[in-house]
């Protein structure tokens, strides 16, 4: 009995990595994702939760629909949150991206469909969400941030490759 659970375990972890792919896969697929929506999930066996912030209302929708098609996904949990609608957030949105992307260092960071660095304005504050090769990418993001003036308070939780 112990020789089938042990041959049973392997298949339900690669099982589980799959589903995390695919999840992934789904997400960064959306039409309307950029660079101004930040999304993020976890997978407990079947059970997907999705997290984040988006402008539309629509792209929330788009999410969990995608996600509940998925095979091997038995419930969604959406607890994205959708930012309210701003002119003045907007503004701040257009700015921090200027300030950030205008930075040499930068650059190589807007490339591809979905920029790996996320800028979540909400009521002026501003938080930067994803990833950055290194500290010093992190830091030169959250100066450029601070050089806006009309973002009020920055968070900056960008990740590098060592997990900072």
């Amino acid at each position: 009995m112990k020789r089938f659970i042990l041959l049973l375990l392997p298949l339900t972890m690669f099982a589980a990595a799959d589903l995390t792919k695919e999840v992934r896969h789904e997400l960064v697929t959306l039409p309307y994702y950029g660079v101004f929506d930040n999304l993020a999930y976890r997978v407990d066996g079947s059970k997907v939760t999705l997290f984040g912030q988006v402008r539309d209302p629509k792209l929330k929708s788009d999410a969990e629909r995608a996600v509940k098609g998925i095979e091997g996904v038995s419930a969604v949990d959406s607890q994205i949150e959708v930012l309210p609608l701003s002119p003045a957030d907007d503004r701040t949105r257009t700015a921090v991206y200027r300030a950030i992307y205008s930075r040499p260092s930068l650059q190589r960071y807007q490339l591809g469909a979905v920029p790996p660095i996320h800028i979540i304005v909400k009521n002026g504050d501003v938080t930067l969400e994803g990833f950055v090769a290194n500290q010093m990418d992190k830091d030169v993001a959250g100066i450029a941030v601070k050089t806006v003036g009309s973002a009020h308070q920055v968070t900056n939780n960008l990740r590098t490759d060592t997990g900072k």
